[in-house]
């Protein structure tokens, strides 16, 4: 397929027809985000599932990731894939960055940033059986809120169902148009609404109460990609079952660092330097903390 310039066509949330139709460019243009079914073949999702079961089990070492726990399980007995919701900085196992670099994503993934792309926060997600605690939610939020580069325009997510995903197990919803919408003020939901891990925050306006819900029920393979100021979230599951996914952000190496001391993101760069404070990690800044987890995936590296 022959591949185009950026900004060949004047869009102004994606950049080239590389893997995208018209009719997904211009769906992705005024709505933030775009599903792409059967994307992600079973294979490749099946490893990732087996590799999160292994780290879990410690069958295998876990090489610098971090398995967060749910935080509602914390006191009870589980074990294994039971009290595990998260697997983090797995961007160097070879069994998940298979994910991250898979060709036919990063080919859409081009089509909205260009062909300079750095995998910037590789995720397995294990949304366990809500225990009651409203815990498996999350909030709603606006990813740009963790990220301190720029433009966001050069930032996309994807998101891969690795399980059939649909309103009891907690999918996805989307507030389509809102990716318009200027990044808001976030932190920690009220207690009383139930707890949540940490560094899971929501956005703390109703600027979205105008623009209708859409949850987004997918099949495994299924793919959506979304613009980092789209406001989205995820209810809680209320199945037996554990909803799966993989969650990527990647940058257009392009994008540059910015300093959001005095923003609406201070807070979560506080947060981020007391967890590694409390981690021993001394003199790490928080750009050079997302440069440290970050990996070229496709072309070369320029400023980010």
């Amino acid at each position: 397929m022959q591949k185009h310039d950026i900004n060949d066509s004047g869009y102004k949330y994606t950049v080239s027809d590389l893997a995208m139709t018209k009719v997904q460019r211009d769906f992705y243009e005024t709505n933030g985000y775009l599903v792409v079914p059967k994307l992600v073949p079973d294979y490749l999702i099946d490893r990732c599932c087996k590799r999160f079961k292994d780290l879990c089990d410690g069958t295998v070492p876990r090489n610098g990731i971090t398995l967060m726990k749910e935080v509602s399980r914390m006191k009870g007995s589980y074990q294994g894939e039971n009290l595990y919701c998260k697997a983090q900085d797995i961007l160097w196992d070879e069994e998940f960055y298979e994910y991250a670099r898979y060709p036919k994503l990063l080919d859409y993934i081009e089509s909205i940033i260009g062909p300079n792309i750095m995998s910037m926060n590789l995720m397995h997600l294990n949304k366990l059986p809500d225990t009651g605690a409203n815990s498996s939610r999350h909030p709603i939020h606006q990813d740009l809120h963790y990220f301190p580069f720029r433009p966001a325009n050069l930032i996309v997510a994807s998101w891969t169902a690795c399980v059939p995903t649909n309103i009891d197990n907690g999918c996805l919803f989307v507030f389509p148009g809102t990716h318009t919408v200027e990044l808001q003020p976030h932190g920690y939901p009220d207690i009383k609404y139930g707890k949540v891990n940490v560094l899971i925050h929501e956005m703390k306006s109703n600027i979205f109460d105008n623009h209708k819900k859409v949850f987004l029920e997918m099949d495994k393979g299924d793919t959506v990609f979304f613009h980092p100021q789209l406001i989205h979230g995820s209810g809680i599951n209320k199945t037996q079952e554990s909803r799966i996914a993989n969650v990527n952000h990647y940058a257009s190496s392009n994008c540059y660092y910015t300093d959001v001391t005095g923003t609406v993101q201070e807070n979560i760069q506080n947060e981020i330097y007391d967890l590694m404070d409390k981690k021993g990690i001394k003199g790490v800044d928080y750009n050079t903390y997302w440069k440290n987890r970050c990996r070229l995936v496709r072309g070369v590296r320029e400023s980010l």
